[in-house]
């Protein structure tokens, strides 16, 4: 069985908890060692965020429950890695 590394996340979320510590009980699941999330919109009721976790060995159902459970909904997974290390995109002479 393959581990899952990374994985890059488009979640709306309530305005509060605050994206800090939104972002902080995330980084608490205990198979994640790092997060990132970035604002992408923002409107009156919510907040469009883009969160990506990496881990050893992330567990996928901790992260999604720990965003349901603070209110947020995941609209889609746009980006996972898979395997022994983290394979970084790379432009190629398809990308123009």
């Amino acid at each position: 069985m393959t581990t899952l590394r990374r994985v890059t996340l488009d979640v709306l979320k309530p305005h509060e908890p605050s994206m800090l510590a939104f972002t902080e009980r995330v980084a608490e699941v205990e198979s994640v060692d790092g997060v990132t999330a970035s604002l992408i919109e923002l409107d009156q009721e919510v907040q469009n965020v883009k969160i990506t976790a990496e881990g050893a060995g992330l567990d996928y159902d901790a992260i999604e429950a720990a965003v349901d459970g603070l209110g947020g909904t995941i609209h889609s997974i746009d980006q996972v890695a898979y395997g022994e290390h983290v394979v970084e995109e790379r432009r190629t002479l398809q990308d123009g």
